[in-house]
């Protein structure tokens, strides 16, 4: 059984479908969902929460993305804290940093990042980092403020083997989605040889990164197989071997 680690089911690109695609996950051999909050507004983060509620097999997180740090403010980090309370609020985030496209001011977005360390710090949760050309200044922020106290995760990695040691030797997991199974992603498949499967797990981004066969349509929970699929196939294991560690991790991390 396969856990997929980092979801947006929560979104309107599955509104009247949820029942339908959490069937599609389990039948798939996905035994859990983790609805990450914090894309695009603060709804997103009451919905993963509602949806967690819901469903027994569903967790959620609560953040949010660098993209819209610069509408972060005190009253938005204050609601946060109390999302952060609820029974199944398993970790922080997403949040990070991302220069790739600088949707908020950089200073912005590392003073956001700031406060939510110190929220997974205070909370005592892990935390759920995205990061894109900013593998630096994730590292840095990650001493500095975290001071070696924090659990957590690299989501999405699409880094090379340094920053990926980085990350590991921080204590991170780093985490994969179908972009692996892309024609032009030997690199990052490089990557995946090196890091340990004991500090790694999978995920979809629903309803982004759709692995290959399906790439074009919509992503879901479901096809997180592929991205484990992926991985046995670098690195010589089976499907089942995969799955073990990768939920073993899942629940290492979490707590689920």
């Amino acid at each position: 059984m396969l856990i997929d680690s980092h979801a947006h089911i929560q979104g309107k690109e599955y509104a009247g479908e949820v029942e339908a695609v959490i069937a599609r996950a389990r039948e798939a051999g996905v035994e859990k969902i983790i609805a990450v909050g914090g894309a695009g507004d603060m709804s997103s983060n009451t919905e993963a929460i509602a949806l967690a509620n819901k469903f027994p097999d569903i967790y959620a997180t609560v953040g949010m993305h660098p993209h819209d740090a610069k509408d972060v403010g005190a009253d938005e980090l204050k609601k946060l804290k109390q999302l952060a309370a609820a029974p199944k609020v398993i970790a922080v985030g997403e949040t990070g940093l991302d220069y790739y496209y600088d949707h908020s001011p950089r200073e912005v977005q590392r003073r956001m990042f700031a406060e939510f360390i110190h929220l997974a710090r205070e909370t005592g949760l892990p935390i759920v980092i995205h990061e894109r050309d900013a593998a630096q200044d994730v590292a840095d922020l990650l001493r500095a403020e975290g001071a070696g106290k924090l659990r957590g995760v690299i989501h999405c990695f699409t880094g090379n083997d340094e920053a990926a040691r980085a990350y590991l030797d921080l204590g991170f997991y780093i985490s994969f989605t179908g972009i692996i199974t892309f024609k032009n992603a030997d690199a990052l498949r490089d990557v995946v040889r090196n890091v340990p499967l004991e500090r790694m797990l999978v995920e979809t981004d629903s309803p982004y990164l759709t692995p290959v066969p399906h790439r074009g349509k919509r992503n879901e929970p479901a096809y997180v197989r592929y991205v484990g699929e992926t991985i046995a196939s670098v690195k010589g294991l089976s499907l089942e071997e995969v799955a073990r560690v990768t939920t073993d991790n899942v629940r290492k991390l979490f707590g689920v």
